[in-house]
């Protein structure tokens, strides 16, 4: 059965954000939903198979949501609610991925891409500690800290202290040339790159020389407690279940503590076990404690990136291999 849905466009400003540089965003809802789109004075009408048309509209209203929100669509943002309606998410995806969460230091709003990020951003805002497990390009360690750097903002801490696995294969750092900040810094420059996003890098350098920010190698995370700080743990994959259990026990008063990492990534040596493949059995009962997973659906790069990921993934499924611990 066919049919036939006209949405009104309440003027150009908005036709031409919906459409997309040459109808990029209008090629996109016809190849991947069915329906076919027609705009023409001032409205956009739908026709095609009754379930094409009901999910092209569905859409489409989402995405005129977000634009009367003040979004300035792009492909991913278009490709992303096309991907929600195909699994059949409920209406509303526009009012959450339209809260501000906070902004940068040049004054640019920072928000969900997706709705895993917007469950994940809730889910620090509510428990003490939280666990961000998936692949990477979901954004999992830059909106770790964008809630760090909120908290320092709003005088909830009194600092933020931001650390990681040294390098990939147990801290081995003595083969690399420089001092000690010299032959760590590579590996903790993702984290310096999101705090001078959100701070500035005169300010970030400001904090770090006061204490207020400390970036540090997880090794020397021992025998400290930590209290009034917010705390990241990135890249978690790469800690022993020994070096998890010393992190999380640094947590003192008024502290808050986010743990980072992708389980089928894990570069420790061979025989060694990840300390995050096992947390996930051992603390997955205990009040405001959270665990957040993302998907492929919430990579923000390439959209080919989503694809790759899900390769691996059936890949993985077919030989029943979860990590490479």
């Amino acid at each position: 059965m066919t049919k036939e849905s006209k949405l009104i466009l309440n003027n150009t400003a908005e036709e031409m954000n919906l459409l997309g540089l040459e109808d990029a965003h209008l090629r996109l809802l016809e190849e991947r939903l069915g329906g076919r789109c027609i705009v023409r004075g001032g409205e956009m009408v739908i026709s095609g198979e009754m379930k094409e048309v009901d999910k092209t509209e569905k859409a489409v209203k989402e995405l005129l949501s977000m634009i009367r929100q003040g979004h300035n669509l792009n492909p991913t943002d278009v490709s992303y609610i096309i991907s929600q309606v195909e699994e059949g998410q409920d209406s509303g995806m526009a009012d959450t991925l339209a809260k501000v969460f906070a902004t940068t230091h040049r004054g640019r709003p920072i928000k969900a891409k997706t709705l895993g990020q917007a469950d994940y951003l809730e889910s620090i805002d509510k428990n003490t500690i939280v666990f961000g497990i998936g692949p990477a390009g979901t954004g999992k360690t830059y909106l770790a800290v964008v809630m760090a750097v909120r908290a320092l903002r709003a005088k909830e801490v009194n600092r933020i202290v931001l650390t990681r696995p040294a390098v990939e294969a147990g801290e081995k750092l003595g083969f690399l040339p420089g001092d000690l900040q010299e032959k760590i810094d590579p590996y903790l420059r993702p984290l310096y790159d999101a705090l001078y996003d959100l701070l500035g890098p005169e300010t970030v350098q400001r904090y770090i020389e006061k204490g207020t920010i400390e970036i540090a190698p997880l090794a020397y995370m021992r025998g400290r407690t930590l209290d009034d700080s917010f705390i990241i743990l990135d890249e978690a994959q790469n800690t022993t279940p020994e070096q998890m259990k010393m992190f999380l026990t640094r947590l003192g008063f008024a502290s808050q503590a986010v743990v980072t990492g992708d389980i089928t990534q894990v570069d420790l040596p061979r025989g060694h076990y990840s300390g995050l493949v096992e947390v996930q059995n051992i603390l997955k009962n205990i009040p405001d404690i959270s665990f957040h997973y993302f998907t492929a659906a919430d990579v923000v790069r390439n959209p080919l990136v989503q694809k790759i990921i899900q390769a691996y993934e059936q890949m993985e499924a077919r030989e029943g291999r979860r990590d490479r611990s």
